[in-house]
């Protein structure tokens, strides 16, 4: 017997839609430059906030995080993408 969802699955695909791939929904939208400031600014902040038993140690997660993974949910709704930065230059110079 066929489940409710496999069914559910089939009517949207037959409508159009297609499942997102878990894999590829989450493209990375943090470039190098930008995961790499603020993993660093995630720790110096993780530092502070454990010297001074505060915290702000336990809020330096999300910088840490999205550095780390190179994805920002809140660059989603906004359409910011800064992977661009990671593009080599051009031999030929700015255009």
């Amino acid at each position: 017997m066929r489940g409710v969802g496999q069914e559910v699955r089939n009517g949207l695909r037959a409508a159009g839609y297609h499942e997102a791939n878990p894999v590829t929904s989450m493209k990375a939208n943090v470039g190098y430059f930008d995961a790499a400031a603020r993993f660093t600014v995630g720790c110096v902040i993780l530092g502070v906030g454990l010297h001074h038993e505060s915290w702000w140690a336990a809020a330096v997660l999300v910088p840490i995080l999205t550095g780390v993974s190179g994805f920002c949910l809140l660059h989603l709704p906004f359409h910011i993408d800064t992977t661009f930065t990671d593009l080599p230059p051009s031999p030929h110079g700015p255009e």
